[in-house]
């Protein structure tokens, strides 16, 4: 299974919506709250190629985007097979 990186800040809604479906898909994953940690922070708009709002998701070091970008993968039948490729 690949390894998922989300960064998230505290009470974000859509942080809430796309962890709950990685932990109802079973996947093990590494949280990073980024909102109030400048380093954190400017790392996760660096790998997301400018993108600074939360959440941003990694599978790998592929980049698939926010809450909203994972839910249309999930939509579309394609978010399990990113999640089990090696």
């Amino acid at each position: 299974m690949s390894q998922v990186t989300i960064y998230t800040k505290p009470y974000c809604p859509y942080c809430i919506r796309a962890l709950d479906l990685l932990e109802q898909k079973g996947v093990a994953f590494t949280q990073i709250e980024a909102a109030f940690d400048p380093e954190k922070r400017q790392e996760m708009i660096q790998r997301a190629h400018g993108r600074a709002t939360f959440p941003q998701i990694f599978i790998g070091d592929r980049h698939i985007g926010g809450c909203d970008d994972m839910m249309a993968l999930e939509r579309a039948g394609e978010l399990d097979p990113l999640l089990n490729a090696a």
